[in-house]
């Protein structure tokens, strides 16, 4: 998101904000026309600065700072359109200057924004959405801005705007899943997220997106699976999240279920996005033998090793599944060493390089104590075919 609005024609061309900047007095203009008492003029007067705000130089930015204190005034105002610029406006200013932060910072922005996402209007929220994104990402922001805004109403009403159902809004959605992530980013204060729902909300979110993606080939979702994956992966890797089941409030089989859904879209849509799902299968599994009992129970094994040869994010995850495979081999329960058997066959199937490491790990000799077992017989005589012979 460019924080541009469509309604407002091209951009200025490169470099003529700085020249519009250098002119005496244009900035004083615009800002008297901004406060003055004619509402078409103010709105011109704003469209101004939002050209002005496209400029990537930071003394634009920073020639436009008599104008932020009002453009911060005027989001308490009654007009969504104009709103909605003052928004966008700030948005692109906060993100070229630290000194238009600095000034914004004192002068309450963050209360002056969770004030403005209460708003009926979703063309305000999203640009909302897109002004605190652009002050969460600031270099400055998890000591100075972070924890004012944990210690506001934005986190709660940012979880309400995602939660699923008939009145998510997938452009506000985007921009404050993309908030959200860079307050988890910061670890400030994650525990607190947790607490609110998070986990719950997110995970929630990540079964309507699997539900969607199944139903509509709309384009636009990938946009929101991305932030969403990387909120849950963050949020799981927490020492405050002991039990990531309880805490989550679903059951796993349908978080493992949805996740594989989505993998498999990606898979034909945006395979640039199948590491975020596959970090996220990672940490789910991390600590979590009922998520590892999941990818069993649904058969997930082998569209789990189909990824091996589009991803080298799969190839470094099951690099350690060898060796614990074969640890299940000394095992005496017939049902755990039949699986590990099948699951090795798959293994050899979509990564036949794994066949050398078995044989140099006495795989062969961790099948004979098996040979005579009835029930295994078939699937290590298999198994042995394949190793010896490929």
């Amino acid at each position: 998101m460019d924080g541009s609005m469509e309604e407002n024609g091209p951009q200025a061309e490169q470099g003529s904000g700085a020249h519009l900047c250098r002119l005496e007095g244009s900035i004083r203009t615009l800002v008297g026309l901004l406060t003055s008492n004619q509402a078409l003029l103010q709105l011109e007067a704003a469209r101004c600065l939002h050209e002005l705000s496209h400029s990537e130089q930071s003394t634009v930015a920073e020639a436009c700072l008599p104008a932020t204190s009002y453009l911060l005034t005027y989001l308490s105002g009654h007009s969504s359109d104009f709103i909605e610029l003052c928004l966008y406006t700030l948005g692109n200013l906060i993100v070229e200057s630290e000194a238009v932060r600095r000034q914004l910072l004192p002068q309450g922005i963050v209360p002056a924004l969770a004030a403005c996402i209460q708003s009926p209007h979703l063309t305000v929220l999203e640009a909302l959405g897109y002004a605190l994104s652009q002050l969460l990402q600031a270099k400055e922001a998890p000591e100075k801005i972070i924890p004012s805004v944990l210690g506001s109403p934005l986190p709660q009403h940012m979880l309400q705007l995602l939660q699923p159902g008939p009145k998510l809004n997938l452009g506000v959605a985007v921009e404050f899943a993309w908030c959200l992530h860079y307050i988890i980013c910061s670890q400030v204060n994650n525990a607190l997220l947790i607490t609110h729902g998070a986990l719950s909300t997110l995970g929630l979110l990540l079964l309507d997106l699997a539900g969607a993606v199944q139903r509509t080939e709309d384009a636009g979702l990938e946009l929101l699976a991305c932030p969403v994956l990387r909120c849950l992966s963050n949020l799981l890797t927490e020492a405050a999240v002991e039990a990531v089941g309880e805490q989550m409030q679903l059951r796993d089989e349908r978080v493992v279920a949805a996740l594989f859904i989505l993998l498999q879209f990606f898979l034909q849509k945006q395979p640039s996005l199948l590491p975020e799902g596959l970090w996220l299968l990672n940490n789910l599994t991390a600590n979590s033998p009922s998520f590892c009992t999941s990818l069993l129970s649904l058969d997930l094994i082998e569209p789990l090793l189909q990824l091996l040869s589009v991803s080298n994010v799969v190839s470094v995850l099951v690099g350690p599944l060898l060796p614990s495979l074969l640890d299940t081999l000394a095992f005496s329960d017939t049902e755990v060493v039949g699986q590990s058997l099948e699951l090795l066959q798959l293994l050899f199937l979509y990564q036949p390089g794994a066949v050398q490491a078995f044989l140099q790990q006495s795989g062969l000799q961790a099948l004979q104590r098996h040979e005579e077992v009835a029930q295994l017989q078939d699937r290590v005589r298999a198994l042995q075919q394949t190793a010896q012979h490929g």
